[in-house]
C-alpha cells in the first residue's frame, strides 16, 4: 500500500514503559465496556461523507457503540437550518435513529452558535466533559484557549478519579501532516496539564488524514481529521509516525475494556488500515465515572 506505513510493531503503554505487541489486535466487543466512534472534519455534505456514514452503520452493526465523538470542521460552508439536515442528520440517519448519541467539539470552520445545535450535544458550552462507566471525555475549543478556559481544563482534570481520561478538540498537538501539522503554541499550554493530570488518550482533527503518534510523555495521540475531507499524500513521516493512512477518507472505532484501550482505523470501504491496544495501570484511589 503505497501510502499506508504501520510500524512492524504496534505500541502498548504499560505503567509508563513501551512494549510491542501484536501487529492485529481486534476489538474484544465486550458487554459491559465503553464502546465509541471517533470522526473529524466531516461536515461537507459530499459522496465520501455518506460514504463513512454508511461504514459507520455496518460496523455499528457489529461493533455497537453508543457515542460518537467528532473532531471538529463538523460543518463546512453554509450552516443553516436545512444544511445540518444534509451535513450530519441524513449522513448519520441510521446511526441517530439507533440512539447512538454524538457529541462535537467546535473547528475553525464551525460556526460558534452550533454548540446549541441539539445534534451535537454541546449544551451550548464552548468546552464541557461527560462520563460513561469509568471513563470521562473532555471536549476542549481549540479556537481560542482563553484563560477561562485554561483554567476549566486545569480544575476539571484535576477533579476526575475516572480510570481513563480522554481529551478531545480540533488542532492537533502533534501531527506529521504537511498542510498543518502540530500547532506548538497550543502544545505549550495544554500538555503540561494533560501529563500533570494523568491524560491517557488525546485526539484531534484538523489535518485531513489519519495518523497515530508514537506516545508523547505517557500520552497516545491520534489524529484523525478525515470524515469527510482528505488531503491525499499530506503526512511526513517522522520518528515520531507510528503509523497513517492518507489515501482515503476514515473513521476510527474505539473499545475501553477495563484497563485496556482497543482501537481500529477504518477506511470509507470498510478495510482497516491501523489497529491496536493501549494498556494502563490504575490510578491509585480512581473511582470511575458514572
Amino acid at each position: 500500500m503505497r501510502r499506508v506505513i504501520i510500524t512492524v510493531l504496534l505500541w502498548i503503554v504499560v505503567a509508563g514503559r513501551i512494549e510491542p505487541a501484536p501487529q492485529s489486535t481486534p476489538l474484544p466487543i465486550k458487554a459491559d465496556s465503553v464502546k465509541f466512534a471517533v470522526i473529524g472534519d466531516s461536515g461537507t455534505g459530499d459522496r465520501a461523507q455518506y460514504d463513512v456514514g454508511r461504514q459507520m452503520e455496518s460496523a455499528h452493526a457489529k461493533f455497537p457503540f453508543d457515542l460518537v465523538i467528532m473532531l471538529g470542521d463538523n460543518m463546512y460552508g453554509r450552516q443553516e437550518p436545512q444544511d445540518f439536515v444534509a451535513k450530519f442528520e441524513e449522513p448519520y440517519k441510521p446511526l441517530l435513529s439507533a440512539g447512538v448519541t454524538f457529541y462535537a467539539s467546535l473547528g475553525n470552520h464551525d460556526n460558534q452558535s452550533n454548540r446549541f445545535y441539539q445534534g451535537f450535544h454541546m449544551g451550548g458550552e464552548r468546552y464541557y466533559t461527560f462520563a460513561r462507566r469509568g471513563v470521562r471525555f473532555f471536549a476542549f475549543d481549540t479556537n481560542l484557549m482563553d484563560p477561562k478556559q485554561v483554567d476549566w481544563i486545569e480544575g476539571a482534570l484535576k477533579q476526575s478519579q475516572d480510570d481513563w481520561k480522554i481529551c478531545y478538540f480540533h488542532h492537533p498537538l502533534y501531527s506529521d501532516a504537511g498542510r498543518h501539522g502540530s500547532d506548538v503554541q497550543l502544545r505549550v499550554v495544554l500538555e503540561p496539564l494533560l501529563v500533570k493530570y494523568g491524560v491517557n488518550v488525546v485526539f484531534a482533527g484538523h489535518d485531513h488524514v489519519y495518523e497515530r503518534l508514537k506516545p508523547q510523555k505517557g500520552i497516545a495521540y491520534f489524529v484523525s481529521g478525515s470524515g469527510g475531507q482528505l488531503r491525499k499524500g499530506d503526512v511526513k513521516p517522522t520518528a515520531e509516525t507510528a503509523a497513517y493512512f492518507d489515501d482515503d477518507q476514515s473513521f476510527m472505532l474505539v473499545e475501553v475494556a477495563g484497563d485496556d484501550l482497543f482501537f481500529e482505523a477504518l477506511s470509507r470501504t470498510g478495510r482497516a488500515v491501523d489497529s491496536g491496544v493501549i494498556r494502563r495501570q490504575p490510578s491509585p484511589g480512581s473511582t470511575g465515572g458514572l
